[in-house]
């Protein structure tokens, strides 16, 4: 049996188990944490910053942060949620998201924690880079436009599927996502059932002939906030 431990999230007691992380913890207590490239059943590395709590009085990621014995820490604080918001509003510069026309508006997670946090138009000036668009798969069209590099498919791909057909190219400003092949994403062996075709919190791995098949407003965050299933487990 796992030892349970109890800590504190903004004054509220929590228990948790052992080798649990503070995201998990807190998502079994009904206590959201934002996040971004966090998914469940994929290894966690904490590369968007947006679950960035408080720990002992030091920043650490929610989502790789263990859990222990009487830690402290602070989530919902101005200070974290103008930090969050940055990090959102860079997020939607630096690439191209046209969210009223994109086919993942009402199901994207950038979008829905845009709004969560009270964002409507991004504060910084937008770069407008030029990004690729692949369409040659039979099944599945990938838009770099709007890829955040959550690493999501890189992780799923890999460590799920077994393929390895996204990872990293680049650094800094030009870090992008890239496929194993030579030319396109057709090249690759990436199959319409695979879980990387599943995980992309964005629109940029998007399965063809199923665009608009859930009318706006009965998307997944058209009616709740993203969140929403995780706060409702508090009793």
């Amino acid at each position: 049996m796992s030892k349970q431990i109890t800590f504190s999230i903004d004054g509220v007691e929590v228990k948790g188990k052992e080798g649990q992380t503070i995201l998990q913890a807190a998502d079994e207590a009904g206590i959201y944490i934002p996040r971004l490239c966090y998914m469940e059943g994929l290894v966690p590395h904490g590369s968007c910053r947006v679950c960035t709590v408080i720990v002992n009085g030091k920043p650490q990621t929610a989502c790789t942060q263990p859990i222990a014995e009487g830690m402290t820490v602070e989530n919902d604080t101005p200070e974290l949620k103008e930090h969050r918001r940055n990090i959102i509003d860079m997020l939607f510069i630096e690439g191209n998201h046209f969210c009223m026309f994109c086919e993942k508006s009402g199901n994207c997670e950038l979008q829905a924690l845009a709004y969560r946090l009270g964002i409507l138009s991004p504060k910084f000036p937008y770069f407008f880079p030029k990004k690729d668009i692949d369409a040659t798969h039979p099944d599945i069209f990938l838009d770099l436009n709007r890829c955040i590099l959550c690493g999501r498919c890189v992780e799923a791909s890999k460590d799920i599927d077994r393929k390895g057909v996204f990872d990293f190219v680049g650094r800094g400003i030009n870090k992008k996502i890239a496929v194993n092949a030579e030319a396109n994403l057709k090249d690759t062996n990436l199959a319409i059932a695979d879980k990387a075709a599943d995980v992309c919190p964005v629109g940029s791995i998007n399965k063809k002939h199923t665009a608009f098949a859930t009318p706006i407003g009965k998307r997944l965050y058209d009616v709740k906030p993203i969140g929403s299933e995780i706060e409702e487990r508090k009793k």
